[in-house]
């Protein structure tokens, strides 16, 4: 006899899975992909063309004209033909002794100015990152307000601040016994140093206060666990981590001095005696292609562009390599 367990009743049969094809990777649309490429692009193409017509295209212009050179028949603008020159522009670059002298004053003048500029950037900086600090906000836009305003406007008002006759400066100096005209051909890389530092530490200075605000919490609290305060916590902590953004600022230092022009251009347009017009190789290049030697003058640029990615690439690996070692 038989259990009531034992009795099953059979379960209708079920209905078989819907198999859902699968698509192989090769087979996937590719319309979103390619919808996205294209959006990319999009976005993408407004910067290219200008890229490729404001920075490209003169520069290929510009090496194109350094082979070249221009011969006049006469003295009053007569018939006038172009010659492939080959490397003799670039050979009149380097017997040029005034842009050889310009390019030597504004190395010097970058040695001594860039490492003083952002020192104060870094000081400012670290002043404004630390607890104590007060008015932040006000601070951070006082140091920043030089960089707003336009470099031209800032030379005229040196300018007329440095004169010796204008001066604020030079009354209290001579009550002294120290008696000093600022524009003076032996001050006048001081003056145009000054200027460019008086305008551009604030820059720097922001860029560095925002490495400082990204260093993890952590960190600090870390430190100041381990008796690491003030100007230690500073040296040992805060500037080794903003590294990166030091090389960075110095970077742009290297190439904007590299492009001095605006300072002393202002400073030989108010007749300042002691300020040579051809004071920087930007100025030499720009006086050439007014008196119409305009190969030589895109010789020079090529040279001078050549030069300051060497420098600033140099600057760069030398200090990649440097933190690679440490």
């Amino acid at each position: 006899m038989s259990s009531p367990s034992s009795t099953r009743t059979a379960s209708p049969p079920r209905p078989a899975p819907a198999v859902t094809p699968r698509v192989s990777p090769a087979g996937r649309p590719r319309r979103a992909g390619r919808r996205t490429a294209w959006t990319a692009s999009g976005f993408l193409a407004p910067f290219a063309v200008l890229f490729l017509t404001m920075m490209v295209a003169p520069i290929c212009y510009a090496i194109y004209q350094s082979f070249f050179t221009v011969h006049r028949a006469g003295l009053f603008g007569g018939a006038q033909s172009t010659e492939f020159a080959g490397l003799s522009n670039y050979a009149d670059v380097f017997r040029d002794h005034d842009f050889l002298a310009s390019i030597v004053r504004v190395v010097l003048l970058g040695c001594v100015q860039v490492p003083v500029m952002l020192g104060l950037a870094l000081l400012l900086a670290l002043l404004m990152d630390s607890r104590s600090a007060r008015l932040r906000r006000t601070f951070r836009l006082a140091f920043f307000l030089p960089y707003a305003l336009p470099g031209a406007i800032a030379a005229v008002m040196w300018s007329f601040l440095l004169a010796k006759s204008l001066s604020p400066f030079t009354g209290p100096l001579s009550h002294l016994g120290i008696d000093v005209d600022f524009l003076s051909p032996s001050w006048v890389p001081v003056s145009i140093g000054n200027m460019i530092t008086w305008g551009w530490t604030g820059y720097n200075m922001l860029i560095i206060y925002s490495a400082l605000q990204t260093i993890p919490a952590e960190v600090m609290e870390a430190a100041a666990l381990d008796g690491c305060t003030g100007w230690r916590l500073a040296w040992a902590v805060k500037i080794p981590l903003v590294r990166p953004a030091l090389v960075l600022t110095t970077v742009f230092s290297i190439i904007g001095t590299a492009q001095l022009y605006t300072e002393p251009a202002v400073l030989v347009g108010a007749r300042i005696p002691g300020v040579s017009p051809k004071f920087s190789p930007i100025m030499n290049t720009t006086l050439g292609m007014d008196l119409g030697g305009q190969n030589l003058a895109a010789a020079q640029s090529v040279v001078l562009a050549l030069l300051t990615l060497v420098l600033s690439f140099g600057f760069l690996k030398y200090t990649q390599r440097k933190g690679a070692m440490a």
